[in-house]
């Protein structure tokens, strides 16, 4: 069986997708003072958290995201609520 470099990358591009957390888990809004809020379930990790918030910042034009905030909150869904700007 012969390995190529496709079959290797499209390998370990499933075994990222499959440790992450999928995007639909998370609750991305912008808020009125033009930051970005991200809501994070349970078992996501801050650097996924970001990368929402990037791709939303990407929507509005931006290309980096500073974080400003985070907290946890009483919401068993979304423990972790994430609050960034976007530049």
């Amino acid at each position: 069986m012969k390995i190529t470099l496709y079959s290797l990358l499209l390998s370990a591009g499933l075994l990222l997708m499959a440790c992450s957390t999928p995007q639909s888990q998370f609750g991305v809004y912008q808020q009125s003072d033009g930051t970005i809020g991200v809501h994070a379930p349970k078992d996501a990790k801050e650097e996924e958290a970001q990368a929402m918030a990037l791709a939303e910042c990407k929507k509005l034009g931006k290309r980096t995201v500073t974080i400003l905030d985070s907290r946890k909150t009483v919401n068993d869904r979304f423990p972790m609520t994430y609050i960034y700007l976007c530049r």
